[in-house]
């Protein structure tokens, strides 16, 4: 709705908080620890004309004052660390609305907890760590918030990697002016080795729906095929209309 207040945590260069406000005209509040995500995600607001609806921050997100109807996180929970998964869920539960729902996307594992890849925490995430659902669940409960859905996504992230190792791949010689041979064939590495785990080793993307109240969504799922619809009509119309301005131009 145009009146919500959204927190997304971990806002990287800006994208979701920015294509939130453009299709919906909501207001968003994205929180960063990085100067040149800030500075990449400011400048895309101000370019994307929603500069007033989005307000991005170099601030840690247990400093953020809520309510807030709407919290998505996405690609920031590997970093919070098991110690602080208490701290974590309870600011949730604290920003949240009454009537709030928050949305937790992260990289999980179907197995029993683990360490991690070695050689990903010395030269990829440094610190990063692949929670189960066991490690998860009890310390959400323990918060006293709801969790309302699950989803597992399982294969797909395997297929996300294949896409970008391929289009690396493509771009090889491209990017030699940006990156040196060493560091090119990390990442291809990386991609190849990220993709196997989703495939072969019990990798997969958790998206875990909380609220501080049962009846926050409605009771089936429906409503989430019926948005992706309206988002992909949206999508389809914005493709003719950009074709045609290309065609007037």
């Amino acid at each position: 709705h145009r009146n919500h207040r959204i927190l997304d945590i971990g806002c990287g260069f800006g994208g979701l908080a920015i294509a939130l406000a453009t299709r919906y005209g909501v207001r968003v509040d994205g929180v960063t620890l990085s100067r040149e995500q800030l500075a990449v995600a400011t400048n895309r607001a101000a370019e994307a004309g929603v500069a007033e609806d989005v307000r991005f921050s170099l601030a840690d997100y247990r400093d953020t004052v809520g309510p807030y109807d709407r919290i998505v996180s996405v690609g920031m929970f590997e970093h919070v660390g098991t110690p602080h998964y208490a701290a974590f869920f309870a600011k949730i539960r604290d920003l949240l609305a009454p009537d709030g729902v928050a949305l937790i996307h992260t990289i999980g594992s179907l197995t029993e907890p683990r360490a991690g890849n070695s050689w990903l925490q010395k030269y990829i995430f440094p610190g990063g760590y692949v929670p189960s659902l066991s490690e998860v669940m009890p310390v959400i409960e323990a918060a006293g918030l709801m969790v309302t859905d699950v989803e597992i996504l399982r294969l797909h992230y395997a297929e996300t990697l294949r896409h970008w190792r391929e289009r690396f791949q493509a771009n090889w010689h491209r990017l030699a002016h940006l990156y040196d041979e060493r560091f090119r064939r990390m990442w291809e590495f990386y991609l190849a080795a990220c993709e196997m785990e989703f495939r072969y080793d019990g990798l997969a993307v958790f998206q875990i729906q909380l609220g501080n109240r049962l009846d926050t969504v409605p009771l089936t799922r429906d409503y989430i095929a019926e948005a992706e619809k309206g988002l992909m009509g949206q999508s389809a119309g914005n493709e003719g209309t950009e074709n045609c301005a290309l065609e007037n131009a």
